[in-house]
């Protein structure tokens, strides 16, 4: 894990508010329901109290989508028992809540606080798994044999109760010194396990660390991390549930899957091209996500190519079906079919997905809510992923420019990770040379004018830093 803080002053992120129309709160009508939803006993479900789940997350989360519980088959193997907050049962078909969340879509993180699909009653309250609290959950159980491979999959309407809130930092404390709570003490292994069957399936995952804005008393944090071990293996059972749903779906013929083509092969072609100049060493007996798995990115060349290979995962896309299967059912980065059933607190889509699993696992009909409300899924999640993509960007675009107001002349030592593909035939260039640097302090990411050595250390001058439009631009130095 790679952890890079640099301190900005106090920032106003309400234009940014503005301008992509974020709703300020929730209608009274929605707001009602959600209330009397959180006072409402728990509907009948089966009993799961017993089973000693704990939640992994992010240590300020409250919004707790998934608890999980791990153990040892009889004779061999593990069964993942993997709790999701069953959104469903506090939602009423054709009601006011109903309406917002599709308003919505999904929650929006920003650094001064997410705009939630559901009120905070619900996403943060009666509905999140948090501990010691009986909660109305739907119950996955997986159980794999001794290699990994999935040999059964169940799935119930239960109540559920957590035991800990974990956060990815104590978890991987723990799991550096063997110190695992017996809940996920076979997180490590499942993980590794669930990551190498991918692998050789030809799952690629891009390992490139990711900048972000935290508060810090009356100031902001950028924040450059890459994930520990811990939450890639924590995301591996997230995976494993979600390409069970999507076996499920596409057995009944009626879904919502999580697509993208596969990478196309001139697009491989040219990455496997560019490994040599950049010192990517690429057998030709190793798939493109064995490669990625073995490069560490905070070598300038190295992640120079983990960008280059950002090409191959284009498309992802939601695609309902009823009756005639996708004519491309799968998602080429899990390099399966899959499918999103594992954070309906905070993404519409899980909810109806789940929906559908349940019925089919339980031999009766897809109820008619959910069944009407597969074909307008894909528009609406598209819809909120470009909201959720441009609050996400011009937070830290803010960040920056804001950090680096003061420091335009200066000179910064930087990685270059892309450069500007060259005009086609005689067609004029459409702007100045340049590509994409990284700056090592502070940590930020933007355009640089120039002729740029792709993989290579360059020394650059801040020419432009401004808030008002979110805007840092270099020139090499």
């Amino acid at each position: 894990m790679v952890i890079r803080r640099v301190l900005a002053p106090r920032i106003d992120f309400g234009a940014l508010r503005r301008e992509l129309g974020l709703p300020e709160g929730f209608p009274v009508a929605a707001q009602r329901e959600a209330d009397e939803a959180a006072a409402a006993p728990l509907p009948a479900a089966a009993d799961r109290t017993d089973i000693p789940f704990v939640t992994v997350d992010p240590a300020t989360s409250r919004d707790l989508d998934q608890a999980m519980h791990l153990s040892r088959r009889p004779g061999g193997g593990f069964r993942i028992r993997y709790a999701i907050a069953d959104v469903a049962t506090h939602v009423r078909p054709g009601g006011p809540l109903q309406e917002e969340t599709w308003r919505r879509g999904q929650t929006v993180y920003l650094p001064d606080g997410n705009v939630p699909l559901h009120p905070h009653t619900l996403s943060e309250g009666a509905a999140s798994l948090l501990p010691d609290a009986d909660r109305a959950a739907v119950l996955w159980t997986i159980d794999l044999d001794a290699d990994g491979a999935t040999v059964a999959v169940a799935l119930e309407r239960a109540r559920v109760r957590s035991r800990a809130k974990l956060d990815y930092v104590g978890v991987q404390r723990d799991a550096d010194a063997g110190r695992l709570p017996e809940p996920i003490a076979l997180l490590p292994e499942i993980g590794a396990l669930l990551t190498a069957r991918g692998l050789r399936r030809g799952a690629i995952n891009l390992p490139l660390p990711e900048q972000d804005v935290e508060s810090d008393g009356d100031g902001w944090q950028l924040v450059l991390r890459g994930p520990g071990p811990m939450e890639d293996h924590n995301a591996q059972i997230s995976l494993l549930t979600g390409m069970a749903a999507a076996d499920i779906m596409l057995a009944g013929r009626i879904g919502l899957l999580r697509t993208m083509p596969p990478p196309r092969p001139e697009a491989v072609a040219r990455l496997r091209l560019a490994a040599a100049p950049l010192g990517v060493d690429w057998p030709a007996d190793r798939s493109v996500g064995e490669v990625l798995a073995g490069l560490d990115a905070s070598r300038p060349r190295a992640a120079a190519f983990i960008d280059q290979a950002a090409e191959l995962m284009r498309g992802a896309a939601y695609t309902a079906f009823d009756g005639e299967l996708p004519e491309q059912p799968e998602h080429g980065g899990v390099a399966a079919a899959y499918a999103h059933v594992t954070a309906p607190l905070r993404r519409l889509a899980d909810r109806y997905a789940t929906e559908v699993c349940l019925a089919l696992h339980e031999g009766r009909e897809v109820p008619d809510w959910a069944r009407a409300a597969l074909p307008k899924l894909p528009e609406a999640m598209a819809s909120t992923d470009r909201t959720a993509g441009a609050a996400t960007r011009g937070a830290v675009e803010l960040a920056e420019a804001v950090l680096l107001e003061h420091r335009v002349g200066e000179t910064f030592s930087a990685a270059v990770l892309d450069v500007d593909a060259p005009p086609n035939g005689n067609a004029r260039p459409v702007r100045e040379p340049g590509g994409a640097v990284a700056l090592d302090e502070p940590p930020v990411r933007a355009r640089c004018t120039g002729e740029l050595p792709l993989g290579e250390r360059i020394q650059v001058r801040l020419v432009t830093a401004d808030p008002t439009q979110r805007k840092v631009l270099f020139a090499r130095a």
